[in-house]
């Protein structure tokens, strides 16, 4: 063969390889690239799967808090499904924890086991705020309890599944998806916030099924949905009554107010709290964020005083606490203080100490606010414990739930019952009855800070008596 032959073959050859091995790396780029991008439905799987995990009717622990051996294996026996055998070590954990409502939940789940049950769910911000699901989940426990206790909805025992939505509105609107998809499921308590409920309550009410806010108080989930109901106040309760507090028994017509620009509870608070106090002859100067990255305690509380401020309104949701907390510690008592439901926590007891005596916080209800009724001191004998607002509203919620099935087990039926000007249920706080809104006809309570033992920090929410309100 001659040498340009020769040369003329090394070239085919060459281009024949490099053909070879390019095809072969094109394929394997393209096996790359088909690996990575995302199956539509491998991902909605995996947000189900997620979903499923964040669902409890006993077969798995959602509040990690304090989960003891005992109440480990009574779950664990749940998820076998031998429910006979999850009875003996769930009575054990909560004689170890009594206050624990999860278990309490769980163990009435377990005696009904496969048998015929009328079903619940509550969805709540668990993952980042135990607390507040905490004293949520004890008013359901608590009347879940009595319920069963008393041989069920006639004669059918209430079973309620939890949902750990973390106070977030996609994962609200996922877990009401979810819920409206299973059958079984005739009402719901919850979510926690306003931004939460907004978000689901377009779920609950294309899958028609009732929602019943304990917590949620903003001015927007008035009149949202048929199916959207709530057993606290609206800001619009709240806001005139501190605004009349201010105006009428301080004698101040200068505000400030704090609040968070992210929150839909906050914004609600603050906008009706600008416009009850302007209704009353006052006026609010100043408007501080407390969302904001820039944000001094000190230098607005400087502002708010050179503007000629008598009185800081904090309408902080629970995000900004602490900085509202910053705001009562520079204030050092030289302003009048007001604030909204979520400043009634032992986080303002605790850190506030003395420089929050005196300040004045609008709540839905107060264990010492309602004298003749006897949840307090059931509550009480259940939890070892007085109870907040949030857990004699959540009662009151799945009262309401365990009325309505009453009249009519079935979906259609409880949203027909609860709409119905004749309802009407005992609770924590009195009568249950909603108006055409989906609101709850009811007032709030005015209590002040002041030094006391009840709440172990030497500081207690007292309730100020409508005697003392009223010039």
């Amino acid at each position: 063969m001659s040498q340009k032959n020769e040369t003329t073959v090394l070239v085919l050859a060459l281009l024949i390889t490099l053909g070879v091995v390019g095809g072969g790396l094109w394929l394997f780029k393209d096996n790359i690239i088909s690996q990575n991008q995302p199956n539509p439905n491998s991902q909605s799987n995996k947000n189900q799967e997620s979903i499923k995990d964040r669902i409890s009717f006993g077969e798995k622990t959602l509040i990690a808090l304090e989960v003891t051996p005992a109440k480990k294996e009574g779950v664990e026996a749940i998820a076998r499904g031998s429910y006979e055998k999850a009875i003996a070590p769930l009575t054990a954990a909560l004689k170890l924890n009594p206050n624990d409502p999860e278990a309490l939940i769980f163990l009435n789940n377990a005696r009904i086991g496969s048998a015929k049950n009328y079903t619940i769910a509550t969805s709540l911000p668990i993952g980042n705020d135990p607390n507040t699901s905490l004293e949520i989940l004890r008013g359901i426990a608590q009347a879940q309890n009595e319920i069963n206790a008393s041989g069920g909805i006639k004669g059918v025992f209430l079973k309620v599944g939890i949902a750990n939505d973390d106070d977030n509105p996609e994962i609200s609107k996922q877990i009401a998806t979810t819920l409206v998809k299973n059958p079984e499921v005739l009402g719901v308590i919850g979510p926690n916030t306003s931004d939460a409920t907004l978000a689901a309550g377009t779920v609950y009410t294309s899958g028609k099924l009732v929602a019943i806010t304990p917590t949620s108080t903003s001015v927007k989930i008035s009149n949202l949905s048929p199916y959207v109901f709530r057993t606290v106040p609206s800001d619009f309760i709240a806001a005139r009554s501190l605004a009349n507090y201010m105006v009428n028994k301080l004698q101040k017509r200068n505000a400030a107010v704090f609040f968070n620009s992210q929150s839909n509870y906050s914004q609600s608070l603050k906008s009706e709290f600008v416009s009850s106090v302007s209704l009353n002859g006052g006026q609010v100067s100043n408007e501080f964020d407390l969302s904001q990255a820039n944000f001094s305690a000190a230098r607005s509380v400087e502002q708010a005083i050179k503007q000629g401020a008598e009185v800081l309104m904090l309408a902080s949701n629970a995000n900004t606490l602490d900085k509202a907390l910053q705001v009562v510690q520079v204030n050092d008592k030289r302003l009048a203080l007001l604030g909204g439901d979520d400043v009634y926590m032992l986080k303002t007891l605790e850190l506030g100490r003395e420089k929050a005596v005196g300040m004045v916080v609008a709540v839905p209800w107060h264990i010492d606010g309602n004298l003749s009724s006897d949840f307090p001191q059931k509550s009480r004998q259940l939890w070892g414990a007085d109870v907040s607002w949030r857990t004699a509203l959540s009662y009151d919620a799945t009262k309401a739930l365990i009325a309505a099935i009453e009249l009519n087990p079935n979906r259609e039926g409880v949203q027909q019952a609860l709409t119905s000007s004749n309802f009407s249920a005992t609770g924590a706080s009195g009568a249950i009855r909603f108006l055409a809104s989906g609101d709850r006809n009811a007032p709030v309570q005015l209590v002040k800070i002041a030094p006391g033992t009840r709440s172990r920090t030497g500081y207690d929410f007292v309730p100020i008596p409508q005697s003392a309100i009223k010039n």
